[in-house]
């Protein structure tokens, strides 16, 4: 269980890009949601250890990772947004040098440790290829077997998705779910779809804050009877703002497509889905309200 209570984060700018967090992730896949500029990324390297809160606790099983960065480092998968590496060396090479980084000296354990990875991420057949000649999604599955070294119990990964076609995302995300069997795994992303295909707990941080906590299903069973739909011209968008809660909208064949938030029937609107994105958008609109 990783548990944080209290978390602030000030930078010296003055920005509080952390304001008073307070989170539980069980093991298994919890999704943390929220827009860019949100804190999820602070958040993320203040649990890694690469930054110290400027107040709160985070704790993880009987680790006070404050406390104790080192301990948490020791078991602790980490997958950055920006996950950098050396091009010309070849995947198996780069494995092999981070093994041994991460303290696997011995040449028959390490040996074994990077073909079982390889394997695992399906990157075996190229695996004597230069991480330069990789797609985008195999980069990832490369970054998410140098994140598995050392069968690390908590995995953070930020952004994994992001810029993947839609066959590699499929891939990686599978990959995600079956690690998340058996760790803890905080998956943070601006992508509903990553969240509601794989993570039975979430949250939505904006502006620093938690502004939503819950298991997807039963946040979207509240939503229910709540969301209406309506396709306008772009030119009435102003009115329609005017009148009810807008909380998103898309373009759909040259026409503009509005889910509003009502507990009534709006009158000319259709009921909406009312899936995990109205959800989220509903939550933001919230919070913006708020400010």
């Amino acid at each position: 269980m990783l548990s944080i209570k209290n978390l602030i984060h000030v930078y010296p700018n003055g920005t509080r890009a952390l304001d008073d967090v307070n989170l539980e992730a069980p093991t298994g896949m919890f999704g943390l949601l929220g827009p860019n500029g949100a804190g999820k990324s602070t958040l993320m390297r203040s649990i890694a250890t690469l930054q110290t809160p400027t107040s709160g606790s985070i704790q993880f099983g009987e680790i006070d990772v404050i406390k104790d960065p080192e301990a948490l480092r020791r078991t602790l998968g980490y997958l950055p947004q920006d996950f950098g590496v050396y091009p010309r060396v070849s995947a198996y090479d780069m494995l092999d040098h981070m093994a041994v980084l991460k303290g696997i000296a011995g040449g028959k354990e390490r040996k074994e440790t990077v073909e079982n990875l390889l394997h695992q991420v399906n990157l075996w057949s190229v695996r004597k290829k230069a991480l330069a000649g990789f797609s985008g999604g195999m980069r990832q599955r490369f970054g998410i077997a140098q994140a598995l070294i050392g069968n690390p119990r908590l995995i953070i990964v930020d952004e994994p998705t992001a810029g993947l076609d839609p066959q590699e995302r499929n891939r990686f995300l599978n990959l995600l779910a079956e690690i998340g069997e058996n760790v803890v795994v905080i998956l943070s992303t601006h992508i509903v779809e990553d969240v509601a295909d794989l993570c039975p707990r979430m949250a939505v941080l904006a502006d620093g804050k938690i502004r939503l906590e819950g298991a997807p299903g039963d946040l979207m069973d509240q939503m229910k009877g709540r969301v209406w739909q309506k396709t306008i011209g772009k030119e009435e968008l102003p009115e329609y703002e005017a009148k009810h809660q807008v909380i998103s909208t898309r373009l759909f064949a040259g026409r503009t497509v509005i889910h509003v938030l009502a507990d009534q029937h709006p009158e000319g609107f259709d009921p909406a889905p009312g899936g995990l994105e109205d959800v989220y958008f509903s939550t933001l609109a919230a919070s913006k309200k708020a400010a």
